[in-house]
């Protein structure tokens, strides 16, 4: 399974990869990692690949994904800083264990679903954008971020979003 992201960085759209170590389901608690001191989130929903496809025409991108949901992408950013300073790849501080927090999806139609929010780009944009680069298979997961900056998060903090008045995500940061 691939996890491929498309997050906001200075006002431009980067695309990233994370390892499925990066996933966190259910009602689970992110634990902050102790070697960085600054943990921000941004909001992101979460496409399911639902079939096997390779540069895929955004007006048949609704076809390849079967579900959508919220998510918090959380990025270590005093480490981000460091490594964009120093021209350093920052992996480290995209793709930790648990960084990226899923909830519950919801099916679409085979029509996609209309994402309400500022987003960095459609979900059909967005799978036609990552199938230009790899072929996408059943299951991997494409992720983006809102048009945000990360926001700090604190320990304590709860994440929580809601879909057409139900809860669909809660995270508590530990």
């Amino acid at each position: 399974m691939k996890i491929i992201g498309f997050i906001y960085d200075e006002g431009k759209t980067a695309r990233v990869l994370k390892g499925d170590s990066c996933l966190l389901n259910g009602r689970k608690p992110i634990f902050m990692p102790d070697w960085s001191q600054e943990i921000g989130v941004t909001n992101c929903i979460i496409l399911r690949v639902s079939r096997l496809g390779k540069e895929i025409a955004s007006k048949f991108a609704s076809r390849y994904y079967d579900a959508v949901a919220p998510g918090a992408d959380f990025i270590a950013m005093d480490i981000a800083r460091e490594a964009k300073a120093a021209g350093t790849p920052w992996t480290k501080a995209l793709a930790f264990d648990y960084s990226l927090a899923i909830g519950e999806y919801v099916p679409v139609s085979d029509e996609g679903i209309a994402v309400s929010g500022e987003w960095l780009m459609s979900p059909e944009e967005a799978i036609a954008a990552a199938s230009k680069v790899m072929t996408i298979r059943q299951g991997d997961l494409i992720y983006i971020q809102a048009k945000q900056a990360p926001q700090r998060v604190e320990k304590e903090q709860v994440i929580h979003v809601e879909f057409d008045g139900q809860e669909k995500l809660y995270c508590k940061i530990k």
